[in-house]
């Protein structure tokens, strides 16, 4: 209030009317009182923005946490049917190894009886 009271004096100290002085004193402390922010405000507004922040860090830790859980299940998953392909892939490889070997030994007998 005294903010307005130095600015009236001043308007009228340079020979401003003083119903214009009043008018523009009372403008003036009506804007900063419904316009700009006063220290409290700002203050409130800090501590909600904080709260807010640390609501939304919470969640977002608890979503990444399900995220990672559901990621080691689906890598343990992959794991187990990548194993049980491998070993389906050996014994396939087995089966063809021990065929040729059977081949191999068949054509040198045929090929020592001929001889």
């Amino acid at each position: 209030m005294t903010a307005q009271y130095a600015l009236y004096d001043a308007l009228v100290s340079i020979n401003v009317p003083a119903e214009k002085a009043r008018a523009v004193a009372e403008s003036l402390e009506q804007d900063m009182s419904t316009i700009l922010a006063t220290k409290t405000d700002l203050g409130t507004t800090q501590l909600l923005l904080k709260q807010e922040i640390g609501t939304v860090r919470d969640s977002l830790r608890q979503e990444l946490g399900a995220m990672r859980d559901s990621l080691r299940q689906e890598i343990e998953a992959n794991r187990v049917l990548l194993e049980h392909k491998l070993e389906l892939l050996r014994s396939s490889m087995t089966i063809r190894l021990g065929s040729m070997q059977i081949v191999g030994m068949g054509l040198l007998f045929a090929a020592l009886k001929l001889t």
